[in-house]
């Protein structure tokens, strides 16, 4: 049961139920958190900012980088959710909460590696999601930044097949028909493929794009910079 002191996000209102669903989620998660460890080996004093962290106690895939990181003292996480369970449950992790579209509260390079999983999606449009990066470049020394892929044949945040195949005047329309208001509008959730990703970034930015697949299909994009952070061996 969702109660005030154990509540649901809002992007996972649709899916946080779904037990099939949700494992599929956390199979995906587990393979992009493995990518993570092998592409950037992080030591026991690499200090993490997670960008994206949800208040949803429930969904076994929700904040799936606190769960599996063996070095919960140099995680820093910030949301626009209340999350400061996870400082209750994760010993030596430090929550801050933040206001969307705001600055974030560190300075240049604060950060080894900023990781920020499945929310570029939910910042608005093309700009803003420029934006979006720009800020999380500013941070860290190195990124790393998953989303959820426009074409794979269920729309994860609605569990719908197909419909985000229209186009997206139309898509947008059926959502609000189907009762999908939330997901309906720009600012909650603008769908992002390989290409669109890439353009997000300027040329001058050296990043490398690796494709994740479930159940047979390209599920997830993730973008990885390593701006200034030497690489260990």
């Amino acid at each position: 049961m969702r109660t005030k002191t154990n509540p649901v996000s809002g992007y996972y209102q649709h899916t946080g139920g779904n037990k099939i669903a949700t494992g599929i989620a956390l199979k995906a998660r587990e393979k992009m958190y493995k990518i993570f460890i092998k592409r950037f080996n992080p030591s026991a004093e690499t200090k993490i900012l997670d960008v994206g962290v949800t208040c949803d106690r429930d969904n076994a895939s929700a904040n799936y980088f606190e769960q599996f990181y063996p070095y919960k003292k140099q995680i820093t996480c910030v949301g626009t959710e209340d999350a400061s369970w996870l400082e209750e449950q994760y010993a030596g992790l430090k929550f801050h909460k933040i206001e969307p579209k705001t600055r974030l509260p560190f300075a240049d390079r604060q950060f080894d590696i900023v990781f920020s999983n499945a929310v570029i999606e939910h910042v608005g449009n093309s700009a803003a999601q420029q934006e979006f990066i720009c800020e999380l470049l500013r941070v860290s020394k190195a990124l790393f930044i998953t989303t959820p892929n426009r074409w794979f044949p269920v729309e994860t945040h609605t569990m719908l097949p197909f419909i985000h195949y229209l186009p997206v005047k139309l898509w947008r329309k059926c959502l609000k028909v189907l009762g999908y208001e939330f997901y309906s509008h720009e600012s909650n959730l603008n769908l992002l493929d390989r290409r669109s990703m890439i353009n997000l970034f300027s040329n001058d930015q050296q990043i490398e794009i690796i494709e994740v697949k479930t159940l047979g299909f390209v599920s997830n994009i993730i973008a990885l910079s390593f701006h200034g952070l030497v690489k260990r061996p």
